[in-house]
């Protein structure tokens, strides 16, 4: 049978827009069985912790079970190799943070590209990090601590987690913008950077507030400044690096990753939810418990972050020629 022309065009219109209505009806249904959320790193950490409150979040408003899986290694690389591989269904979801960008320039030789392999959804939380110093340390301000350290060169300890990680390269950055040298002392997690730095076996530190923060009320350990942009609402009185050194901004950051080509319906979906958690007091309760504050915006503007923080941290990378542990 010859169909009259015009019902011919209907006809092939209506089936060009069945892929287009089925992907949207897939979104709508989404999630119909649980999610995996893949964290890089053990249990117990600031990853963990934002992990597990978005993914309790999802579950809740979502009506399906958003489960936290922790695959440490290889600077949180496995992780990310992990997800890139995975189908790009929206049912495996990444913890992405400031260690992936860092992770783009530290390692040459990765099997995945992060800024082409990963899509970004939604950004979570900003951690403020802190400069600590030993209270026996002679100085208590951040002028101070410059004007020591450019007078006794390659003297000052400053610990780390580890080669590459968040505080290494945020004191790196440091370093380099106030003009000074100090020697790096590299551990395998932070927990032995705190018991040494209160012990006093190392001199300084930049570390996530929410581990320092109980530290520092104690005077166990002397906070000079904060390395965000702005004050912090539980340290009112600590300054900012940027006082003293204009410029200067380093943080811990988390947000939501997936697979490339997770259909755009389903990367929208989550985004939405993720920000109307940021208007719950609860979250907002949480998040300000951490130290630290929301990362609100849409896919785009997490991708905007993303390709900003590793520009910034390849620089400070090169430049100090830090190389993977």
């Amino acid at each position: 049978m010859k169909l009259p022309r015009r019902n011919f065009l209907r006809l092939a219109a209506g089936a060009a827009a069945l892929p287009a209505l089925s992907r949207i009806a897939r979104a709508q249904a989404y999630p119909t069985r649980p999610v995996r959320v893949i964290v890089g790193i053990t249990p117990g950490g600031a990853p963990d912790i934002v992990a597990r409150l978005v993914g309790q979040w999802l579950s809740e408003r979502l009506g399906q079970q958003f489960v936290v899986e922790n695959r440490p290694g290889a600077g949180t690389n496995l992780a990310a190799e992990a997800v890139v591989r995975a189908p790009a269904d929206g049912y495996t979801l990444l913890l992405v943070g400031a260690t992936n960008t860092i992770n783009t320039t530290l390692y040459e030789k990765l099997s995945f590209n992060f800024l082409r392999d990963i899509a970004p959804v939604a950004g979570i939380t900003r951690e403020r990090i802190v400069m600590v110093v030993h209270p026996s340390f002679p100085a208590k301000t951040v002028p101070e601590f410059i004007a020591y350290a450019k007078a006794n060169p390659r003297k000052v300890t400053m610990a780390s987690p580890g080669n590459g990680s968040t505080p290494h390269v945020s004191g790196e950055l440091f370093k380099m913008m106030a003009g000074i040298d100090m020697i790096h002392v590299p551990y395998r997690g932070g927990g032995q950077v705190m018991t040494d730095l209160i012990a006093g076996q190392v001199q300084v530190s930049f570390i996530g507030l929410s581990v320092a923060i109980e530290h520092i009320k104690s005077g166990k350990l002397r906070a000079l400044a904060v390395t965000a942009a702005t004050r912090s609402d539980v340290l009112p009185d600590i300054p900012t690096v940027d006082e003293f050194v204009p410029g200067y901004e380093a943080s811990a950051w988390f947000g939501i990753g997936a697979p490339k080509n997770m259909p755009t319906e389903i990367v929208d979906k989550l985004n939405n939810e993720i920000n109307a958690a940021f208007a719950d007091p609860r979250i907002k309760a949480r998040i300000a418990e951490l130290g630290a504050t929301a990362l609100p915006g849409s896919p785009a503007d997490f991708a905007r972050h993303i390709a900003d923080e590793t520009e910034k941290w390849g620089k400070v990378i090169r430049a100090a020629n830090i190389k993977p542990e």
